[in-house]
C-alpha cells in the first residue's frame, strides 16, 4: 500500500479508535506544559499506565475515542504524540483504510 501521497483530512476517525496511545518520555512534558498542568497532575489526569505496565497511555473517553479529540479536532494537536503523528505510515493496524477518510477516497 502506497501512503507517500498520505495527506490527512482532519476526518479524525484514527481518534475514534480504541487502543493505546502510548507517551514517549519527554511527551508527558510537552502536554501537560501546553495545558498548563503539572506534569504529575496531566498523568493522573488524562494518562493510564499500560497493562503491561512499561509505559503511559492517553485515556480513552468511553466509546474508545482519545481523551483530547473534541468537536474541533485535537485538543492538543501541536504537541499531540509521535505514535499520532506517524499515522498511519508506522501504524501496525489492519484494516485503517476502511476507516480512514483519506484512504477510503485514494486506496
Amino acid at each position: 500500500m502506497d501512503l507517500s501521497n498520505f495527506h490527512c483530512i482532519g476526518c479524525h476517525a484514527c481518534c475514534r479508535e480504541p487502543g493505546y496511545v502510548r507517551l514517549k518520555k519527554n511527551e508527558p512534558d510537552a502536554i501537560s506544559s501546553f495545558l498548563g498542568l503539572s506534569v504529575h497532575e496531566f498523568i493522573a489526569r488524562y494518562t493510564i499506565l499500560t497493562k503491561d505496565r512499561t509505559g503511559l497511555s492517553l485515556m480513552e473517553k468511553e466509546d474508545g475515542a482519545c481523551i483530547f479529540l473534541t468537536d474541533k479536532g485535537c485538543k492538543i494537536n501541536s504537541v499531540k504524540p509521535l505514535q499520532c503523528r506517524e499515522f498511519p505510515q508506522k501504524w501496525k493496524f489492519s484494516g485503517f483504510e476502511t476507516i480512514c477518510g483519506w484512504a477510503k477516497k485514494n486506496l
